[in-house]
């Protein structure tokens, strides 16, 4: 399926890996041309073998604005499908933000908590047979939550659940997982 720059986006490894580094450019570059009203800043970045991921928050709220996804081979960075376009009621498609530029406000209450969705998320996978755990962390956006999941302990990939009804998306787009960091106190300013 085709995607933001016109990238293909699959399982399979790009000619090159990103660097945290090369991400962290490429993604404050976005976040600098994004219009908004609210303070963006890099949440995590997480390195795959396909492509980068990335967590915008809302400086204010602390509240994942929406969620990017890097290109390794041109540096092109666009909005992430699945939950991030449909779910995020705030900043996706389906909200009014992506193609809107932020521009609908939204409560940031859901009606499943985190841990309900942790304890969701673990339920989806056991049910359907995966080897795969969840993480103990279920990061919120608006109308949904990312949680990572892991394979033997160890950080595998991510799917979001729905903060209204608890529907499951696995997000099977991330290729391997390579290293990932945080920034918890950072800001798109240089």
């Amino acid at each position: 399926m085709m995607w933001g720059g016109g990238w293909q986006t699959n399982n399979a490894s790009s000619s090159s890996v990103l660097s945290l580094d090369e991400a962290e450019g490429a993604i404050k570059d976005y976040i600098d041309d994004y219009r908004s009203d609210e303070e963006l800043h890099i949440g995590e970045i997480m390195i795959f073998d396909n492509h980068a991921y990335a967590e915008v928050v809302e400086e204010e709220t602390g509240i994942g604005a929406f969620e990017v996804l890097v290109d390794p081979d041109n540096l092109t960075v666009f909005p992430e499908m699945g939950p991030n376009m449909m779910w995020n009621l705030k900043y996706g498609h389906m909200g009014g933000g992506m193609m809107g530029r932020g521009s609908n406000s939204s409560n940031a209450e859901m009606s499943i908590s985190s841990e309900e969705a942790i304890q969701i998320a673990s339920e989806y996978l056991s049910t359907n047979g995966s080897d795969l755990t969840v993480g103990d962390d279920a990061d919120p956006f608006y109308g949904y939550y990312t949680i990572y999941t892991l394979k033997d302990g160890e950080v595998y990939g991510m799917l979001s659940v729905n903060g209204y009804d608890g529907e499951v998306f696995l997000h099977t787009w991330h290729g391997e997982f390579v290293e990932m960091t945080e920034h918890k106190d950072d800001s798109n300013s240089d």
